[in-house]
C-alpha cells in the first residue's frame, strides 16, 4: 500500500489551464534547432512568467536601493518589497511568523546554514546524522563537513527496488538513540519519489531528534504547510518554483532560530559592534549578513502568487497524469530502463531512464537537436546511481506548463537516439 504523504492532491482539484499558462511564460515561445522548444528539464530549473520577470525589471526600473539602510523613498520601497514578500512566502509556507523565514541563496545554503549553525553548536563525537540515499549533493555534504568538525557520524537509509526509502531501516538507526537530526529530501531529484515527510518527522521525533526537509524539488510541486509536515527545518530554492536564480530560503521554529549562533558575519546581521564583540540582530536578519538578492526576493512574492493562483492541487494532479502518460508511451521503447516508484501517486513529475544503446549525454544531444531539453547526468545524486549501479540517467521533468503533445515528441525523440546508436 503507498505510503500515505501530505501532498496527495485533492480528487476535486480543478484542471489547469495549460495553454493559458503557456502563454503566461514567454521562453516557451521559442524555437530550437528550428524545432519548438519542449522544456522538460525543470527538476534543474524552471522557466519564469512574465509576473516574475515583470516584478525583476520594476525593482530595478523604479526600486532600486538597498534594504533597511537608507531613509530615502527609494530604500522604502525597496524593503517594503523585500520584507513583505518574505511575509508571503512565510503565510504560504505556514510559518508562525515572517521572522521564521530566512532569505538565501537557495536550498543549497540553506541547509549549508543549518548544518554549520545548529550542527555546529549541537553535535558531539558520537552524535549520528541520519540521511538517505536518495539525496542531492547539497543534503550530504554540508553533513559531511560539519560531521568531520564535530565527530558526528552519518546514517544512510537505503532505497529499495523502486526507488523507495526502506522506512524500517529509520526506525532501526533511530532505535540506537543516538541520532541527533535527520535530513531527508521531500521529493527525489533523481527518482521523482515523494517522501512520507509527515510519517518519517513522527518517527524522528519519538527518538528526540529533528527533522530537517530539503524541499528543493518538493517545494516546486506541491503546497508545502511546514506545521503539516511536522518538521523543524524546510529549505527552497526559488528558480525551482519560477522564481528567479540566486534566491530562496529557509523556514524553521523560531526557537530554533533564537538558539542558533550566526552563520555569516557582516552587514544587517549585527546589533553592536565592538572592538572586541558583537550582539546580533533579531530574528530573520541574524542569518542575512551582507546586501541580500534583493531583486531576487521581492519576485519570489509573484513567484508565490502565481503558482497559488494555478492551484497546488491543479499542479501536482497535472504533473501526475504527465507522468502517468509519460511511463505508458516509454515502456513502448524496446530496452529502456525506468528508474522510480512504478505507482504515479508515489512521485512528482520526474522520469529517469536509461537506453542499452546510448549513454545519456547521447541521448540528450540528439534529444536536443529536435528541440527536447532534458538532463543527463548523475543529477548531483551519486549514491542514487550507485543504488541502481548507473553513471547517469536522462532525466525528464514536467511543471505546469508542459503537454502530452511534448511527451510524444520525447517518445519520438527517443526512437530516433535507437535509429542512430543501432537499436530498434
Amino acid at each position: 500500500m503507498k505510503a500515505p504523504t501530505t501532498t496527495d492532491p485533492a480528487p476535486s482539484a480543478p484542471a489547469l489551464d495549460v495553454a493559458a499558462v503557456r502563454a503566461d511564460f514567454p521562453a516557451l515561445a521559442q524555437e530550437v534547432h528550428g524545432r519548438p522548444l519542449a522544456y522538460l528539464d525543470n527538476a534543474a530549473t524552471s522557466q519564469k512568467p512574465r509576473a516574475v520577470l515583470q516584478a525583476l525589471l520594476h525593482y530595478y526600473e523604479r526600486d532600486n536601493a538597498n534594504v533597511h539602510r537608507g531613509l530615502h523613498e527609494l530604500s522604502r520601497r525597496a524593503t517594503e518589497g523585500y520584507e513583505g514578500s518574505r511575509a508571503r512566502l512565510a503565510a504560504w509556507l505556514g510559518a508562525a511568523s515572517p521572522s521564521e523565514v530566512i532569505w538565501t541563496r537557495g536550498t543549497t545554503e540553506s541547509i549549508n546554514l543549518v548544518a554549520a549553525s545548529w550542527g555546529g553548536a549541537n553535535l558531539r563525537d558520537g552524535d549520528e546524522v541520519l540521511l538517505t540515499e536518495m539525496e542531492h549533493h547539497s543534503n550530504i555534504v554540508p553533513w559531511q563537513l560539519v560531521a568531520e568538525r564535530t565527530g558526528a557520524r552519518l546514517r544512510y537509509v537505503g532505497l529499495d527496488d523502486q526507488g523507495r526509502l526502506i522506512l524500517d531501516q529509520i526506525q532501526e538507526i533511530l532505535a540506537g538513540g543516538r541520532v541527533k537530526i535527520a535530513a531527508v529530501g521531500h521529493v527525489s531529484n533523481a527518482l521523482g519519489t515523494i517522501n512520507p515527510v509527515a510519517e518519517i518527522a513522527a518517527l524522528v521525533h519519538d527518538a528526540g531528534a529533528l527533522l530537517l526537509v530539503d524541499g528543493a524539488q518538493g517545494a516546486a510541486h506541491h503546497g508545502v504547510d511546514v506545521r503539516a509536515l511536522c518538521c523543524d527545518f524546510y529549505a527552497l530554492s526559488g528558480h525551482k518554483m519560477c522564481g528567479p536564480t540566486g534566491i530562496g530560503a529557509l523556514w524553521a521554529r523560531a526557537e530554533l532560530l533564537e538558539a542558533m549562533p550566526p552563520y555569516q558575519g557582516g552587514g544587517e546581521m549585527i546589533d553592536l559592534v565592538e572592538k572586541e564583540r558583537s550582539t546580533w540582530a533579531a530574528l530573520p536578519h541574524k542569518f542575512e549578513a551582507g546586501t541580500p538578492n534583493i531583486a531576487g526576493a521581492i519576485a519570489m512574492e509573484a513567484a508565490v502568487n502565481y503558482l497559488a493562483g494555478a492551484g497546488h492541487d491543479a499542479i501536482l494532479r497535472h504533473e501526475q497524469a504527465l507522468v502517468t502518460y509519460a511511463l505508458e508511451r516509454l515502456r513502448e521503447i524496446p530496452g529502456i530502463r525506468l528508474f522510480g516508484p512504478e505507482d504515479p501517486d508515489e512521485r512528482a513529475g520526474v522520469v529517469s531512464f536509461t537506453l542499452p544503446e546510448a549513454h545519456p549525454h547521447d541521448i540528450s544531444t540528439v534529444l536536443d537537436s529536435e528541440g527536447v531539453a532534458i538532463r543527463a547526468g548523475h543529477h548531483c545524486a551519486q549514491l542514487v546511481m550507485r543504488r541502481f549501479r548507473v553513471s547517469a540517467t536522462a532525466r525528464a521533468s514536467f511543471y505546469l506548463y508542459n503537454t502530452t503533445e511534448e511527451v510524444d515528441r520525447l517518445v519520438e525523440g527517443l526512437h530516433s537516439v535507437q535509429s542512430l546508436f543501432g537499436g530498434a
